[in-house]
């Protein structure tokens, strides 16, 4: 690849809004951890500019690059309105297209996983089906018992003791595709499902459209929506990326609704930043651009709404922030109101509650050790408040929020809950 098409590819003039004050440094995990300005987001963007320039290799920016996780808790703090985000999914997709050109294989490896896999719904059913049978047949007890995990890396090991049980797929076919209020509604919304979340998680999107529902809204589950395409564009595989924004827009512009709903912050980012992807091309950057500013997380619509909570939880929470919710969609008021809110409960705030947990979408599956690191100082500052509960907003956060107990012994003490699951408690949507 030549200097000049290094600068067209890489967001080259976006770096230049960086003074490289480092008011970015405190509030950037992995500086944090590694404590090495090549992993700070200031010294990323110098490296982005330098191989614009032609002055560094791409193998300078590969590790740093890799080793972000994209939490873009840089953009929140600082004071020119530095593109970060931006300048950092420019550099995976040079990276990820090098890669594609070096080895043919692991172009293959990814589109079968991020074209074919994700956004396939009766491969991700197989696949629960799959999980559901390890789990319920006890095959799961008797492998932790025997010690057959440790066979394994030490990753898959972490995550699988801390797999929510998974609900029968067949389960998910029944459910409604439309949920009509008592009386007139205040919002008709579409709800998006995401597809890792729908197979991991899917009990928090039933109560999820349950919550609206009791909250006065008009619920529509459509079928031809699919993945919102953030683990492609996370990785690099941009045009992947694009082809799934082009499938969900086309799919929710069929229909009238005043929002579009999810419950999964990192899906959450990726769909209001749809237009992002497009502009390069004018008449879907305006479609793409009608349809993320239709798009919110339940928490905002919950907020503004009345919520029939009739059951006290008398516990005490603590709250762990998604990023992609604080630095992406700027949504920070409506969860921690509508979490203060619930009867009975008792909040205590940790330290650093905006510094990343380091989930980070696939970062702690294919970066563990880096990211049980940033997860450990996590966790002193979560033991201080000493909660039962640990309130989240993402199911990537939820996972590594659940290896945390574990890592700190805290397993039957401490309990990881989406902040769906604790509302639906509240207004006794079980009974």
């Amino acid at each position: 690849m030549s200097k000049q098409s290094y600068q067209t590819e890489l967001a080259y003039h976006e770096t230049f809004s960086c003074v490289q004050c480092g008011y970015c440094l405190p509030d950037c995990p992995t500086y944090q951890s590694m404590e090495k300005e090549t992993h700070s987001p200031r010294g990323r963007i110098n490296l982005v500019k330098m191989a614009a320039e032609g002055k560094v290799s791409l193998d300078t920016l590969k590790e740093p690059i890799d080793l972000c996780l994209g939490c873009r808790a840089c953009e929140t703090v600082c004071p020119t309105n530095v593109q970060y985000g931006k300048i950092l999914e420019s550099a995976k997709a040079v990276l990820q297209k090098e890669k594609y050109e070096q080895s043919k294989r692991i172009r293959l490896a990814n589109e079968a996983v991020f074209k074919h896999t994700f956004p396939n719904e009766r491969l991700l059913d197989l696949a629960g089906y799959g999980l559901r049978f390890y789990q319920q047949t006890g095959l799961q007890k008797v492998a932790q018992k025997l010690g057959v995990l440790k066979l394994f890396p030490e990753r898959l090991a972490a995550f699988e003791r801390v797999t929510p049980t998974v609900a029968s797929p067949g389960r998910k076919k029944k459910r409604p595709m439309e949920l009509k209020p008592q009386g007139e509604p205040v919002y008709r919304v579409g709800f998006f499902k995401g597809c890792i979340m729908d197979t991991m998680f899917a009990e928090i999107n039933d109560a999820s459209m349950k919550l609206l529902q009791e909250s006065g809204c008009e619920v529509v589950l459509i079928e031809e929506q699919t993945c919102c395409g953030a683990l492609q564009n996370h990785s690099g595989d941009r045009e992947i990326a694009k082809e799934l924004a082009k499938k969900n827009i086309a799919a929710f512009e069929q229909y009238e609704f005043d929002f579009v709903i999810n419950s999964i912050g990192g899906c959450g980012a990726m769909l209001v930043e749809y237009d992002h992807l497009f502009e390069d091309e004018p008449e879907w950057y305006e479609r793409a651009k009608a349809f993320a500013a239709k798009n919110k997380d339940i928490s905002y619509l919950l907020a503004e709404l009345e919520l029939p909570m009739k059951k006290e939880v008398n516990k005490v929470v603590t709250y762990q922030p998604s990023c992609h919710m604080t630095n992406v969609q700027k949504n920070t008021a409506a969860p921690l109101a509508l979490l203060t809110s619930i009867p009975g409960i008792t909040y205590k705030e940790h330290k650093q509650p905006h510094m990343c947990c380091g989930s980070a979408g696939i970062y702690n599956l294919v970066h563990f050790d880096e990211s049980m690191k940033i997860l450990d100082q996590k966790m002193e500052h979560v033991k201080e408040t000493e909660p039962e509960l640990i309130v989240t907003t993402n199911p990537g956060c939820h996972l590594q929020m659940k290896v945390g107990v574990e890592r700190e012994g805290l397993a039957g003490k401490v309990k990881v809950v989406h902040l769906v699951e604790l509302l639906a408690e509240a207004c006794e949507l079980g009974k």
